[in-house]
């Protein structure tokens, strides 16, 4: 290949275009990174080595992601005839484009038998077909080869310049590189297109896209000039056959986890490539556990499990030792209370006075912490939506890859709402938006839940607000009422999930609520505050409030960035359980994870109830028995005492020292392996039972079960033991 690039040859002549490619790509990503950096502010140090790294490993995955992107140009190169076009005339045009319509059918039959893809599944194929349609009618040495190639030049520097523009937006949302959550966005276009629309000025930006692309290509178009004196189809195809052979070899020796080498998340991910990123994490959105994660023996692994499901009040149903079915027996009658789960968008324990912030945000959930159950050391399951519902819905770890409400085959689980349906309640997810993103109406009515979305907004009903994502809060809250009553005049409790958007980008809500102006993400936080105290107002004039639980927590929280890959502090989350004539108020400090909030909720219920619940109660575990499962889509974490263990793709491990204040951590030597063994084992066994139907619901689960004879002093006591249990 070096002899075809650089002697004075027909094929250098040819394939210098290249060039102009290469020289383009890496400033662009040079300018990039740089910008990134800058963005990072404090988060990166001001050293020459962190910018070394950054800068020098940067250029290795530059040089290997433009061999991916330069395929267009080298095809182009390659294909298009030198001296004149060989398809001309109508009868030649026609056989060409049945050819391709041949090809494209032979393609879409392949990926049918082999993966039963539909034809939507390959649309984007199209657009490789509509490449190919013209080259043939193209001569590289005259003008219509050499506009061809300006405009191929053209799309291509301008698809890059939007690139970078979209990673400097995505930077600025995420603190990352393209991840799985940018594959994710892909998939739901009419928000995140809408999204964007209402939160940047984006006709704007991409008409100065435009401007700059066509700057940047009258200055350099030089580099584009169509020159060749004679080389062949098969003498050219030697630079397509390296091309193939160099891009197979970066297949397999380079990934995206390669960069991660410091302690500094920022600098490791300023180290990657955003595309490059963004199609690793497109190939990691299915993650075999055992494949490429650490594991244990199989037997061990649920062994460690079932040591850590025990509990004061529940037995397991068999001695099989694969089986996690346990019988929960509360000390006295089950307390058929209404029950309102309300997930409030990315309400970051950050934002509440209680927990130091000093703006005022939250006065109503500040004030509402001395009439509840407060925990205080809660941490969520991850960075997205989908990871809460999950957790509360199922009360599982964060499996790898996607969310097991995004997965296939997640329908009949065992879920919170079942546990409530065996005992005649109605129970609804409700949500502002509409609830086919992220797959949401499907998992829920799936697994045991009414699904009632913005859909189910009759016409004519005042809205105060909403955007993309969503009704304002308010009036969310208002649908919720109405179906709080409909299940209260049917004679019928009613277990009510809420999602929330109102605390979303673009950070709108209705005028004359709160003291900021709308859009504005601390007036969103406030709005979120002021539309909870309105809902609390407003079913305090109901008949059945008394008899009402109020369970407010947060889907996760408002940023996951950190210095470190999970930075703890960015997972902690308030909760709430408000129900002022059924529980006293106390504050409880025990640590637990977002998945431990069903069983919790139903031991304050006194539910005796089968379970396969992953979490469990925290007023039933020892005072240092709490922990939590922190992940993102492929870093899967267990903090447990002070320290946090962090389970990586290609069986690689990290075990942490984490400050819950700052997110800072320091490596644990030597490396306590009775936590990495119990991360394992929660992780490998949530998975393979997901993967094999052990998650399913049963036909007995909804067996009765016992309560335990009432003890003579009442639940005090474990309050007591929690609220003084310590992370």
């Amino acid at each position: 290949m070096s002899r075809a690039l650089f002697s004075p040859s027909p094929l250098r002549q040819r394939f210098r275009p290249l060039w102009w490619l290469g020289i383009t790509f890496v400033a662009i990503s040079f300018v990039t990174r740089i910008a990134l950096l800058v963005m990072s502010g404090s988060n990166v140090t001001p050293n020459p080595v962190n910018w070394l790294y950054a800068f020098g490993v940067g250029l290795g995955y530059d040089l290997v992601t433009f061999l991916y992107l330069a395929w267009p140009m080298v095809l182009f190169l390659w294909l298009v005839p030198t001296r004149r076009a060989s398809v001309t005339g109508l009868m030649r045009w026609l056989a060409w484009l049945a050819i391709l319509v041949v090809l494209f059918a032979a393609c879409f039959g392949v990926l049918h038998l082999l993966w039963h893809a539909h034809l939507a599944d390959v649309r984007p194929l199209i657009p490789v077909f509509l490449f190919f349609l013209p080259l043939p009618a193209l001569a590289y040495n005259r003008a219509s080869g050499q506009w061809g190639l300006y405009i191929l030049g053209l799309l291509l520097l301008y698809g890059l310049l939007f690139v970078a523009a979209s990673e400097l937006v995505f930077w600025n949302e995420f603190s990352s590189r393209f991840n799985f959550i940018a594959v994710d966005y892909l998939v739901y276009t009419t928000e995140v297109i809408g999204n964007i629309r209402e939160s940047y000025p984006i006709g704007t930006w991409l008409t100065l896209l435009v401007v700059l692309a066509l700057v940047v290509f009258v200055l350099s178009r030089r580099g584009l000039r169509a020159r060749d004196d004679g080389s062949t189809l098969m003498q050219r195809a030697r630079v397509p056959l390296v091309w193939l052979l160099l891009t197979a070899i970066s297949v397999a020796a380079v990934n995206g986890e390669m960069k991660d080498r410091t302690a500094n998340n920022y600098v490791n991910e300023l180290a990657g490539n955003g595309i490059y990123q963004f199609f690793a994490a497109f190939r990691s959105s299915h993650l075999d556990y055992k494949k490429f994660y650490r594991s244990l023996p199989d037997d061990e692994a649920f062994r460690l499990v079932r040591e850590q499901l025990k509990a004061p009040n529940a037995s397991f149903t068999s001695n099989d030792p694969r089986d996690l079915t346990r019988e929960i027996r509360a000390a006295g009658p089950e307390k058929h209370l209404n029950v309102v789960l309300i997930s409030v968008e990315s309400l970051s324990g950050d934002y509440l006075g209680t927990f130091g912030n000093k703006e005022g945000l939250t006065p109503f959930l500040d004030s509402l912490v001395d009439k509840s159950i407060f925990f205080d050391n809660l941490y969520a399951n991850g960075t997205r939506t989908v990871r809460g519902l999950e957790a509360l819905s199922l009360s599982v770890p964060p499996t790898p890859g996607d969310s097991l409400v995004r997965e296939h085959d997640n329908e009949n689980l065992f879920s919170l709402a079942s546990i409530f349906n065996d005992r005649g309640y109605e129970s609804e997810f409700v949500y502002g938006g509409y609830g086919y993103f992220d797959n949401m109406n499907y998992f829920f009515s799936h697994n045991g839940y009414k699904t009632v979305d913005r859909g189910a907004i009759a016409p004519g009903t005042p809205i105060h607000s909403q955007n993309v994502w969503g009704v304002s809060d308010e009036d969310l809250y208002t649908l919720a009422l109405k179906q709080m009553d409909d299940a209260h005049a049917a004679g019928k409790p009613f277990f009510l999930h809420i999602m929330t958007t109102s605390n979303h980008r673009p950070y709108t809500y209705p005028e004359g609520r709160v003291k900021w102006q709308a859009p504005s993400r601390p007036g969103a936080v406030a709005y979120t505050d002021w539309s909870i105290e309105d809902f609390i107002k407003r079913a305090s004039a109901k008949s059945y409030f008394d008899d009402t639980v109020f369970v407010i927590t947060a889907d996760h929280c408002a940023s996951s960035a950190g210095k470190t890959s999970i930075p703890i502090n960015h997972y902690h989350i308030p909760l709430w359980i408000y129900a002022p004539k059924q529980f006293k108020p106390r504050r409880v400090e025990a640590l637990m994870g977002q998945l431990d909030i069903p069983p919790t909720l139903l031991g304050l219920l006194d539910f005796s109830y089968r379970t396969r619940f992953f979490g469990q109660d925290v007023f039933q575990e020892a005072p240092d028995g709490g922990h939590a499962l922190p992940g993102t889509y492929e870093k899967l974490g267990y903090v447990h005492g002070d320290t946090l263990t962090i389970l990586e793709p290609r069986r690689r491990l990290e075990q942490l020292k984490p400050d819950f204040a700052t997110g800072d951590a320091t490596p644990v030597t030597p490396v306590k392996q009775g936590l990495v063994d119990t991360a394992i084992a929660y992780y490998q066994v949530a998975s393979d039972l997901f993967k094999q139907g052990g998650l399913k619901r049963r036909a007995d689960d909804g067996a009765k079960v016992a309560p335990l004879p009432a003890p003579a002093a009442t639940a005090a006591a474990p309050a007591a033991a929690a609220s003084t249990a310590q992370p």
